[in-house]
């Protein structure tokens, strides 16, 4: 299996390995680095046997979950480094005088898909199978996890979000 894959696997152990092989255009390095440390506590070269013993043994299990969160910081870093570039690209695109029109297609597809599927939900709510409706139900979340997430990503979450960007940047100079 590639290091993806066998990091997926591994995140049954440590849920947080998802944020950092999912989203990322790094997610080859930080799934790398999530299978190296399951080759360590399992005492295993190949990431697939690595994964085997740790589904089989407690106690693997265990110590696995905690060396994932002792290398969290540097697995942090990594990720939010490539958040950081994110934003350092729409930055030198808005100084060179340059829309992000990819990111403006990307919002607005995704609130007029939501207008779409509520539009829809109400006009068959009566004559829609229950299945149907919850899937229309998840893909509109899903949708509006996208739009809070453009939100965060233009704005910031919050003043605190600001604050802790502000750290995050000055540990990332060091």
């Amino acid at each position: 299996m590639d290091p993806i894959s066998i990091a997926f696997g591994l995140a049954q152990f440590a849920p947080q390995v998802i944020r950092w092989i999912s989203g990322s255009t790094k997610a080859a390095d930080a799934a790398q680095k999530v299978v190296d440390i399951a080759k360590g506590v399992a005492g295993k070269a190949d990431g697939d046997a690595a994964l085997a013993a740790i589904q089989a043994d407690p106690s693997l299990a265990l110590q696995y979950r905690q060396a994932v969160m002792a290398n969290e910081a540097d697995l942090d870093k990594a990720y939010l480094a490539d958040r950081q570039d994110a934003r350092a690209r729409d930055v030198a695109l808005h100084t060179l005088g340059h829309k992000n029109r990819r990111a403006d297609i990307m919002l607005a597809m995704a609130f007029a898909s939501l207008v779409a599927i509520i539009w829809m939900t109400w006009k068959a709510r009566l004559d829609m199978p229950d299945m149907v409706f919850a899937l229309l139900n998840m893909a509109a979340g899903a949708l509006l996890k996208m739009i809070g997430d453009a939100f965060q990503f233009e704005f910031g979450s919050s003043r605190s979000s600001k604050d802790k960007d502000e750290v995050i940047s000055n540990i990332l100079r060091r």
